[in-house]
């Protein structure tokens, strides 16, 4: 059981470090999800010829899942170009706007009932993201640019739930990571033609950052979440994953002294998306149902 609970410690805390990885890495937003893809993808295309996978996958389904990877692709170009606009800070604390589009789109994608608990506990973060918008005008397309982030989370988040029972993890990364390739390859000429960048290929430290992002925080980390999963309740689960932000705002403050350049209103709108947090981990505690053999 130790080891299911740090194996997801490990998973979430990857998660937020993605956030310092990005402000690390010279390129921009789209020429680093393609090479954080692009090496994720050779990696498992190698494994795969090492140990074939034995479960035939239909031609529809494989589709569906390379649909899904291409809006995983978009999502990571706006995640990190929100962070290239703003900082990582910012760009973690609008990702925790996620919870309010989940509320609305699980419903619409996987048929359950609508929650207006979660749904007002969504509109509690977005409150925060506004105090912060309305008052540091600084941040305010990097703030647009990981709302948009968040959005499109909600979507992949909602959609990933139809085929995580039914599909391999590996094979469902794979061809979910070659959907996002194939779709950031055909985003990426409209890209340079309104947003020319003269850096396309990475520099040497560039490389270790991305081999970095998709071999430990992309491959390890969603093995590491699966492996968890086994031993833990979606208690355990849901709480855990809260810290993702947590983490990372702190690893900002460490690694690039962010702390000394937020305003107060940065605080007030993240003192008010933590409480949300903390809410909706009540209303899953109130909830839950006791086990015996999880945590």
């Amino acid at each position: 059981m130790k080891k299911a609970l740090l194996q997801l410690h490990i998973a979430v805390w990857l998660a937020g470090f993605t956030g310092i990885l990005g402000a690390l890495i010279t390129l921009n937003e789209v020429w680093l999800v393609w090479y954080r893809i692009a090496i994720t993808v050779l990696t498992l295309f190698l494994y795969r010829l090492w140990k074939p996978s034995p479960q035939v996958i239909s031609i529809r389904h494989k589709t569906r899942l390379l649909g899904i990877g291409a809006i995983i692709a978009l999502h990571w170009v706006f995640f990190y170009g929100s962070i290239k606009l703003s900082n990582v800070s910012v760009g973690l604390v609008c990702f925790a706007s996620v919870g309010l589009f989940t509320s609305i789109t699980e419903p619409l994608f996987n048929k359950t009932r609508f929650s207006i608990g979660e749904f007002f506990l969504g509109l509690l973060s977005m409150v925060g993201i506004y105090i912060i918008f309305h008052f540091d005008t600084r941040y305010r397309t990097g703030i647009i640019m990981g709302t948009a982030s968040s959005i499109l989370a909600a979507f992949f988040s909602a959609l990933n739930k139809k085929y995580i029972d039914t599909t391999p993890r590996r094979d469902m990364l794979f061809y979910e990571m070659a959907g996002g390739l194939a779709g950031v390859s055909l985003l990426l000429p409209v890209y340079q033609l309104f947003f020319p960048s003269t850096t396309t290929m990475p520099s040497p430290a560039d490389w270790g950052w991305l081999l970095i992002l998709s071999w430990a925080c992309t491959i390890l980390a969603f093995e590491c979440m699966l492996s968890s999963l086994r031993h833990v309740s979606a208690f355990t689960q849901a709480l855990t994953l809260n810290l993702e932000p947590v983490y990372g705002i702190i690893m900002a403050f460490i690694f690039f002294n962010e702390n000394q350049h937020l305003q107060s209103s940065f605080y007030a709108g993240c003192a008010l998306i933590l409480l949300s947090v903390c809410l909706q981990m009540f209303r899953i505690y109130q909830r839950r149902i006791p086990e015996t053999t999880t945590v």
